[in-house]
């Protein structure tokens, strides 16, 4: 294989693993829906407890957004380095 076959091949691998990796995005937005599903279901049921559920919902939010931006960086890294 020539040098400029291997950086082809290893270009074309890198793409498809920062594309694998943005695969958790799409796990995360289901996550956040979810999230905000349950919170609006909830407050439906029990509409006395809304500052408390509005916090567990923003720390959820938090939680799948923060895998979102992890799962975006390991693409940025696996693409760029």
């Amino acid at each position: 294989m020539t040098e400029k076959q291997y950086a082809v091949y290893f270009g074309a691998i890198k793409s498809i693993g920062a594309g694998a990796a943005t695969i958790g995005v799409a796990g995360a937005g289901v996550g956040i829906g979810l999230v905000f599903g349950s919170f609006l279901y909830s407050l439906a049921r029990s509409p006395e407890l809304e500052k408390q559920l509005f916090s567990y919902t923003i720390l959820g939010f938090a939680l799948a957004e923060a895998i979102a931006l992890f799962a975006l960086m390991m693409a940025f890294l696996i693409l760029f380095v």
